[in-house]
């Protein structure tokens, strides 16, 4: 009866050290690696699915001179009032695994540079105020001045820090998106490289 009860025991004891040393072995490196990368692939999907992502918009209104110069006859000349808006973004659909770093309870994302996705004239709000001498230079003379004004919307908005804008946007709007979806604390970087360009 004593044998049978030391069997018995042993066997308990076993099973629950055997246990102990899965719950032990589970937590090992090679475990939680797998782990890490199903977290990284199900963030990334997630993410890469908001696309190119509109953090920032600037609206602008402007009055533009034109004029195009002439040796004898008067120089036609065009003023407009011109509304406009530019558009920061970050395209997302750039991130790869590589992109995101886990460190304990924090999620690194490195995110591609911020971006001038668009930039364009409202012609629905713009107008043309006066034109002087135009006759049938017209059509030239304010297809100059649209190009001018639209090319000032682009300098005017960088100008206005609308990337670093889109930085700050990003923290506000993205970073709880991402720690919602990864369970983590997530830091946000960007690459070293200050050159900021629209995309081309």
């Amino acid at each position: 009866m004593i044998r049978n009860w030391v069997k018995i025991l042993f066997y308990v004891v076993l099973i629950l050290l055997s246990i102990f040393v899965w719950e032990k072995v589970k937590t090992l490196s090679f475990f939680k690696a797998d782990e890490i990368k199903t977290t990284h692939n199900v963030v990334i999907k997630e993410i890469v699915s908001l696309g190119k992502m509109e953090l920032v918009k600037y609206s602008f209104r402007d009055v533009v001179e034109q004029e195009i110069i002439r040796d004898f006859l008067p120089d036609p000349k065009a003023i407009l009032i011109v509304q406009g808006e530019a558009v920061g973004c970050i395209d997302l659909t750039k991130i790869t695994e590589k992109d995101l770093v886990t460190t304990g309870d924090t999620l690194i994302l490195n995110l591609p540079n911020p971006e001038v996705c668009y930039h364009k004239i409202d012609h629905s709000k713009s107008k043309i105020y006066k034109t002087d001498y135009a006759f049938m230079n017209e059509a030239l003379l304010l297809d100059e001045a649209f190009r001018k004004a639209e090319d000032h919307i682009l300098k005017s908005a960088l100008d206005s820090d609308i990337l670093e804008q889109t930085k700050k946007n990003a923290d506000l709007i993205l970073k709880p998106l991402i720690e919602n979806i990864s369970s983590k604390k997530v830091v946000i970087k960007y690459p070293l490289s200050g050159d900021l360009k629209r995309l081309k």
